[in-house]
């Protein structure tokens, strides 16, 4: 799957709707890193009441399972944790829609995303790469799963000059997982 077929399935549809957006997990990993198969975009969208409805529209039920409005709405009302998927019928692709609600760390994220051009005419905005190791070394602690280890150790391998280590430690330590640093395997 190439990180492209995201894209004209979700990005450029949040684009046309003038929906802010960064994209994250394993679609940014393997930007930083290597590629590798994935099932699905991470995307943490700003969403605003009044995108509810257009979002619904533009998603519409006859090519993409979207969550009824109500739905959205219950979920823009969360102060954290709101999430909802996106899937496109034809593709099976499925996006996962994490919401902005004021968290710092994504505040950080969209004040240093990285805009990446794809071609002409394709951009898109990528997470920087501390918030994708962080966010990867939470989902590892919550579920174990050695992919986001192996991102990581591809992203320090290929991108490591890029890392602004002493704000990812200082972020790592504040959330508890510095200590999951040494799992990270160093030789692949």
């Amino acid at each position: 799957m190439q990180p492209h077929d995201f894209v004209e399935v979700f990005v450029r549809p949040l684009e046309e709707l003038g929906v802010e957006y960064l994209i994250t997990g394993s679609i940014a990993a393997i930007f930083y890193g290597e590629p590798r198969l994935t099932h699905d975009i991470d995307l943490v969208l700003i969403l605003r009441s009044n995108h509810v409805d257009l979002l619904c529209n533009r998603f519409s039920l006859d090519e993409y399972y979207c969550p009824p409005p109500e739905v959205l709405r219950v979920e823009l009302g969360r102060s954290h944790h709101a999430h909802f998927n996106l899937i496109h019928h034809a593709s099976g692709f499925k996006a996962d829609c994490y919401l902005f609600t004021g968290d710092e760390l994504h505040r950080w994220a969209f004040e240093h995303r990285r805009e990446v051009k794809l071609g002409p005419g394709a951009k898109i905005q990528l997470a920087p790469i501390e918030y994708v190791i962080i966010r990867k070394l939470q989902y590892f602690r919550e579920g174990g799963s050695p992919k986001h280890l192996i991102d990581i150790q591809a992203m320090q391998r290929i991108s490591g000059s890029d890392i602004d280590e002493e704000f990812l430690a200082r972020e790592l330590r504040q959330r508890g997982l510095i200590d999951l640093l040494p799992k990270i395997p160093q030789d692949l």
